[in-house]
């Protein structure tokens, strides 16, 4: 294995398959199979996606055709996105978490001739948006989907594509990758657009093969080349997880494990002890409190040594330790280290964190607990990493870090950072008006992508976040979320005239809501009851009246999106007290000025 593999490379089935062909027998995909960890070789797998690669060609799929994949992590998902690939055709991940409403958006905008969906509760809401869209041809099932009538669509199990000749197969493909290049679409991942709909990101063969390359040198010049073992299990739709819990180990010929889900999650580091773990700020966020908590309890000198490897941390990162403290971190490297690297298995590398913000001080916490935490920054649109904290250039918990290889990055003159490079995506799919605003060359004619996010450059090269200058919301989870998409819908019902929804870095959405005028004195009346607006807002019948109109527009919404929480503001949003443009749009660092206290309490109640 070279890392030059990664600038050779024409496509992605040839870095699969070259690893498969190098790895042959050695243990590669693993899953929980009846309480016992099974695994899946790398000649296994890559038989495999030979073989479904086959039967999607003799279903009628063409190249460039796509399909949708619907699917919690497990090994069949990374088969059926390199199946697919490998038959010449486009990958459309989608999450588990959508709604009917927004399968029929991506079947409809992607064209998707043909869905691979894992299970039938998966399937309860995605097969009515597969029939009204009417696009796409064949369903795919991993597991019987127990479909009594299929209607127009062909109905298949996954199993039956997984027969014939394996050898043919593999030289079937070998003859189809010849004819992809660096330059053709490999998949299309939807992120919410500022309007509400979400946008298909054109990810191509290079653009992945760029990124991973980037990463992988980071890995192997920071930490060495070794036998790798990764834990999946931030959704595979996402483009984070897509390209680094999966494509990266597989340009590294590692091992992944498929967690068995967040509730199992601890349980599943100490069984699998990954040497890399891809984690979003939320993960670190609860792992630090339960940590915190549990030598809390033990009191005495557990908790000052945590207090004192936090501070000797905070002297490292600042600038470098004092010579009576190298005393202190050899009696931390052996009393505390040791057991909370335990808890992680005992043998991480790196935890990687990205797909939202992290709190610099739980950086530091993680660092003084003597485990690599190292944050990264990008965006699906690139693929999706563009810079990551590397200890060879010095952590800055502040810092999301240098540039990866082959990534230029600017700061424009407003200070919104641009990226350029092979891994900047060549479009939204069907989207050339949005395109448009995000890709634009320079006088020499070389485009660079415009993040919408405001930042710039330290001393050393490391880049610093300090503003979003889009209004998309991320949450903890690293789920991007479109707040003008949920305050439509709320403003759509008869009892709501205006909102504001906020959740950024938060574990779920909360609204600020104005109540129409018109309906406040209707129902005012209906009640009998008489008061001005605080008066109307303080009744609990008023509340739980305004309340089922949220509920209504939830049904709509997908898990993330839900407006879980929601206060009243003291009057409407208007021009005059500048909460509104002179376009009639909402000011939301006006409103988060002057209800962020309200909007916080909250996520406290």
């Amino acid at each position: 294995m070279q890392l030059s593999d990664f600038d050779t490379c024409a496509n992605l089935i040839d870095l699969f398959l070259a690893r498969a062909d190098e790895r042959g027998d050695v243990p590669f995909l693993w899953a929980k199979q009846d309480g016992a960890w099974e695994s899946q070789s790398w000649s296994q797998v890559a038989a495999r996606v030979c073989l479904l690669a086959q039967s999607l060609v003799r279903l009628g799929f063409a190249p460039g055709d796509r399909i949708l994949l619907v699917s919690e992590n497990r090994p069949e998902w990374l088969i059926a996105d390199m199946a697919i690939m490998a038959a010449g055709c486009v990958t459309v991940p989608a999450y588990t978490t959508n709604t009917e409403r927004d399968h029929t958006h991506v079947l409809e905008n992607s064209g998707a001739r043909g869905v691979i969906v894992s299970n039938a509760k998966l399937a309860k809401p995605l097969l009515p948006a597969v029939i009204r869209s009417g696009v796409a041809a064949h369903v795919i099932g991993i597991e019987p989907l127990g479909m009594a009538q299929a209607g127009a669509v062909e109905y298949h199990d996954w199993d039956d594509l997984l027969t014939g000749d394996p050898v043919a197969a593999r030289a079937a493909v070998d003859a189809r990758r010849a004819g992809i290049g660096r330059g053709d679409t490999a998949c299309i991942i939807y992120t919410s657009g500022t309007g509400g709909a979400p946008r298909g990101v054109m990810q191509h063969h290079g653009a992945l093969l760029h990124n991973v390359g980037g990463a992988a040198h980071v890995v192997v010049e920071d930490f060495g080349w070794g036998e790798e073992v990764f834990l999946s299990f931030l959704p595979l739709s996402h483009a984070y997880e897509h390209t680094a819990g999966q494509f990266l180990p597989i340009g590294m010929g590692a091992q992944i494990y498929y967690a068995e889900g967040l509730d199992k999650l601890a349980g599943n580091i100490e069984d699998t002890r990954p040497t890399i773990m891809v984690v979003v700020p939320r993960l670190f966020e609860v792992l630090r409190s339960r940590i915190i908590k549990q030598i809390e309890k033990q009191g005495g000198a557990a908790v000052w040594m945590m207090e004192q490897a936090i501070a000797l941390e905070g002297r490292r990162m600042a600038g470098g330790l004092r010579l009576l403290d190298y005393p202190l971190d050899l009696l931390l490297e052996k009393l505390l280290r040791p057991k909370i690297r335990a808890r992680f298995g005992g043998r991480v590398k790196a935890l990687v964190s990205g797909g939202a913000p992290l709190t610099p001080d739980v950086g530091l916490f993680f660092q003084a607990m003597g485990l690599t935490l190292l944050q990264g920054y990008g965006q699906t649109e690139c693929a999706p990493i563009a810079c990551v904290n590397r200890p060879s250039a010095g952590v800055r918990m502040e810092t999301v870090g240098p540039p990866m290889r082959h990534v230029d990055l600017k700061i424009a003159e407003d200070g919104e950072i641009l990226i350029a490079g092979e891994l900047v995506m060549h479009g939204y799919w069907r989207n050339e008006a949005e395109t448009a605003k995000v890709l634009i060359p320079d006088a020499g004619g070389r485009v660079w992508l415009y993040t919408g996010d405001i930042g710039h450059l330290d001393a050393v090269g490391r880049l610093l976040i300090t503003d979003r200058k889009k209004d998309m919301i991320v949450n903890d989870k690293g789920d991007n979320i479109s707040p003008q998409k949920v305050e439509g819908m709320l403003t759509l019902q008869p009892e709501i005239a205006q909102a504001m929804v906020m959740g950024d870095r938060r574990p779920y959405v909360v609204g600020l809501i104005v109540p129409d005028a018109e309906w406040m004195r209707d129902w005012a009346r209906a009640q009998g009851v008489s008061g001005e607006w605080a008066d109307l807002c303080a009744l609990p019948a008023f509340r739980a009246a305004v309340r089922a109109a949220v509920d209504r527009v939830n049904v709509d919404l997908s898990v993330i999106e839900k407006v879980r929480q929601f206060a009243f503001a003291d009057e409407a949003f208007s021009i005059d007290n500048a909460e509104m443009t002179p376009s009639l749009k909402i000011r939301r660092h006006k409103l988060k000025e002057r209800y962020g206290e309200r909007l916080d309490a909250l996520y406290r109640g």
